[in-house]
């Protein structure tokens, strides 16, 4: 054998195991990213889970101990609306329906909902409340109900959920009491407006 064929052999011999070294250190560099992503992905997992204060550590759903938290006052404002044909707002205006007059049955529905909060959403507290104002209008130039309802209470938790569950009731009491002549009615941009009290103190949403 010639010297010029083995010299090609080692040369190529060389070469493939320059390669294999080159591609075990991609996979050890790709292998030593993908470690430091777990990593980064579980810290920041643990984090997130400290803010959503309804999972413990393990990630387990729990109703929240406000044993050690002050009683203040409270206040929530939640607000929404509920879009339909120019018809069906006259309608509603004009007490046209004969299930009843649709606004106050609406307001009913939207003060008992805030009432039955606890009830409806399975991590909140059952809460003490001190009042409900659910009031409902009607906006000729949008062709919609505008609903807004304020609740307050004195205790050691929100009432964020009290009122924003009084404005989807009272919407969907809207839709029952409507539905008959107009199917295409919309619920939404339901939203808090604002709360006041607690450690977190004002929220104000700009409008």
């Amino acid at each position: 054998m010639s010297r010029s064929s083995n010299s090609k052999r080692i040369t190529s011999s060389s070469r493939f195991s320059h390669s294999r070294v080159l591609l075990q250190g991609e996979f050890s560099l790709e292998q030593s990213l993908s470690n430091e992503l777990s990593i980064l992905h579980a810290v920041k997992k643990r984090h997130l889970m400290k803010d959503l204060t309804h999972f413990d550590e393990k990630g387990h759903a729990r109703m929240v101990d406000v044993t050690p938290k002050p009683e203040t006052e409270r206040v929530a404002v939640a607000r929404g609306h509920v879009t339909a044909k120019p018809e069906t707002i006259l309608l509603i205006a004009d007490r046209g329906f004969k299930k009843g007059d649709v606004l106050e049955v609406a307001r009913l529905a939207g003060i008992m909902a805030a009432k039955r909060t606890g009830d409806l959403i399975p991590l909140c507290h059952p809460l003490t409340l001190t009042s409900v104002k659910v009031d409902l209008s009607i906006n000729n130039a949008e062709n919609r109900v505008e609903i807004e309802a304020e609740v307050q209470t004195f205790g050691r938790t929100g009432v964020e959920m009290e009122a924003l569950t009084a404005v989807a009731v009272a919407g969907l009491t809207v839709y029952d009491m409507c539905k008959a002549v107009d199917r295409e009615m919309v619920l939404s941009d339901i939203r808090l407006r604002k709360k006041t009290g607690g450690k977190s103190g004002t929220f104000e949403r700009r409008e």
